[in-house]
């Protein structure tokens, strides 16, 4: 009997199945999160993920020091208080509640902890979860990837790559052509229009 287990306590509508290890991609592979979470595990900095187009996961653990750095309080300064719990806390807003959930307007995310580009509208469509999703970053230097175990089971969290602020997750149950979802909190971005003045870079 599969085991399913609530995606987050304020959205208990929305079920996320524990990986199976016995389940493999196309290529042959175990799961992305015990792939990465053994990558770790023997000190071993990326893996690849995605169907026909591939993503390079660059891995890093809890140590790791980023460029950007504010004490609690200036963070707690910097942010709204949504974002400082998802940004710095790993919180999640409640499904179908993001601003950018239903919202398809060309343009640039960024991350609204430090300014740095994330995500590129072009990437971006309907996953039917209440996030506004994503197939791909807009370059593969944009996030970095951790593995967390907050819900009793490895799950792989996306996080900006210079801050180390929480975005989300990333799944394999994405569209072509990577087959990839990045689950992303809206008040974890801002959204610029295609001709607008990006965010200051911190």
């Amino acid at each position: 009997m599969a085991l399913f287990l609530i995606l987050a306590a304020s959205t208990p509508s929305v079920l996320t199945a524990a990986p199976s290890r016995e389940a493999q991609d196309p290529g042959g592979r175990e799961p992305m999160e015990y792939r990465a979470a053994e990558a770790i595990k023997n000190s071993r900095g990326t893996i690849t993920a995605g169907t026909e187009k591939k993503v390079t996961f660059t891995l890093i653990g809890e140590a790791r020091d980023f460029p950007v750095k504010f004490t609690d309080a200036e963070w707690k300064g910097l942010l709204s208080a949504e974002q400082y719990d998802i940004l710095r806390k790993q919180g999640t807003e409640r499904a179908f509640s993001g601003e950018y959930d239903k919202f398809y307007a060309e343009g640039t995310y960024y991350s609204a902890a430090t300014g740095e580009p994330l995500f590129s509208s072009s990437a971006k469509y309907d996953s039917h979860t209440g996030w506004p999703s994503f197939y791909e970053p807009i370059t593969g230097d944009a996030v970095l990837y951790r593995v967390d175990y907050h819900i009793g089971f490895p799950r792989i969290e996306v996080v900006d790559s210079r801050s180390g602020s929480h975005l989300g997750h990333v799944f394999e149950d994405g569209p072509s052509p990577t087959g990839l979802r990045y689950c992303m909190n809206s008040a974890a971005l801002v959204f610029v229009p295609k001709g607008g003045t990006p965010p200051r870079i911190r």
